[in-house]
């Protein structure tokens, strides 16, 4: 009797609202994990909170207390199968209609995309070890993708896509690496997500989708980075070395990037010595060794010439000279060191010479700017000499004037 009366009063809290009498959770609540894990899931799960029961997906008469609560005639399917999850959440989720009335701002393409994937694909053929729904988003406990406890919330992907991408004995027969997350935790992206909690980096599913297979529209990795990279990838797509990889056989962007280990770029990748990524694949006597060492000559005039500006425009402003024209007018150049960095995806030496030129007028014209205000400063000091010599001048005469008239003035002589 007292075990009934705690079994009873464990329903009542861990219940979701308004499914105290669901006859469900009467029964599950006081069932051991496994069969009552799913009573205290619901407790936070997105879709109690919405108003939806147990029955809402499993079928089922909820307010039947006898065996006839599971009773297929009533509709009860139980637990699916791996191959029949994304039918099974589907039955929503690719309803436009449902989903108007429930949420009406989720994608109701899903399922359709998913069967577009390697999973789906792999589940169609019979494989159900490939992730479904429930893989990435649970089963009961299932949170918005915005809370940040929840497995698809943007700083935990990784992470859960790794539960079976690391995990070298699931992965077997599949002959996929299992050290991506490794690779991108260290990698510029991750450092951005997880360090600087810079949202807008990429993880998993932004580059190799979460539903679909792919990114919608991306048939190549230039298009895929493309999302963010844009002008890069625009510049890439229109150089010589676009015919010049699919020929070769070569994945565009990942080929001097890297995919998962993507290291913060920098102009030392660029030019014809080590170690630039140029030399990997340019031998010494080559137009695309030469072009190479142009661009980086370029790059590196332009820095140059904006580092001496800055210092200049610094120095004046630290003395207290009015340069904030020139400030303004030098963001130009750093913007055109920007532009050039860009343009070395063209691999045309003329383009990324022409912009870095540009730049190198606007940064010399503002050092030039800087250097001018601290020769204003230094004429100003010996001009302000001129008054305080003045000054001290006149303080001799008329100390040497009092001096004097003391002397004629003072007692005769003896």
């Amino acid at each position: 009797m007292a075990r009934t009366l705690v079994a009873a009063l464990l329903v009542a809290v861990l219940a979701p609202s308004g499914h105290a009498d669901d006859s469900c959770v009467q029964c599950h609540g006081m069932l051991p994990a496994p069969l009552g894990t799913p009573v205290e899931g619901m407790r936070t799960d997105v879709h109690a909170k919405a108003g939806l029961s147990c029955a809402d997906c499993h079928g089922g008469d909820p307010g039947d207390t006898s065996d006839g609560a599971m009773s297929k005639a009533k509709g009860f399917v139980g637990k699916p199968s791996a191959a029949d999850v994304p039918a099974f959440c589907g039955r929503c989720h690719a309803d436009e209609n449902v989903m108007r009335r429930w949420n009406p701002h989720l994608p109701t393409d899903q399922l359709a995309q998913y069967r577009t994937s390697v999973h789906g694909k792999r589940l169609a053929e019979g494989d159900d070890r490939v992730a479904t729904c429930v893989s990435c988003h649970g089963v009961h406990g299932i949170l918005p993708v915005g809370d940040a406890r929840s497995p698809v919330h943007k700083t935990n992907v990784a992470t859960t896509c790794a539960r079976c991408h690391a995990d070298a004995e699931h992965m077997k027969g599949y002959d996929i690496p299992t050290d991506q997350l490794a690779k991108w935790e260290k990698s510029v992206h991750g450092e951005l997500l997880l360090v600087q909690r810079e949202m807008a980096a990429p993880t998993c599913n932004d580059c190799h989708g979460n539903h679909g297979a792919f990114p919608p529209g991306a048939d190549s990795v230039a298009a895929v980075c493309g999302q963010c990279h844009v002008s890069n990838k625009d510049f890439f797509l229109a150089s010589p070395h676009r015919p010049a990889f699919e020929r070769l056989g070569l994945p565009e962007c990942v080929t001097c990037h890297q995919n998962h280990l993507v290291s913060r770029t920098s102009d030392a990748m660029l030019g014809n010595t080590p170690p630039a990524v140029c030399t990997g694949c340019h031998a010494p006597d080559s137009k695309g060794f030469a072009a190479a060492g142009r661009m980086r000559a370029a790059v590196d005039g332009l820095r140059t010439a904006n580092e001496h500006a800055e210092a200049s425009l610094a120095t004046a402003a630290a003395a207290g000279m009015e340069v904030s024209e020139a400030e303004f007018a030098f963001r130009a150049a750093r913007e055109a060191l920007v532009a050039a960095r860009t343009r070395v995806h063209t691999f045309d030496p003329a383009a990324v010479e022409k912009v870095a030129a540009d730049g190198v007028r606007v940064a010399r014209a503002a050092d030039e700017a800087g250097a001018a205000a601290l020769v204003q400063r230094a004429r100003r000091r010996w001009m302000a000499l001129i008054p305080l010599a003045a000054i001290g001048l006149v303080g001799v005469l008329v100390y040497g004037k009092i001096r004097a008239l003391g002397g004629a003035g003072g007692p005769p002589a003896p």
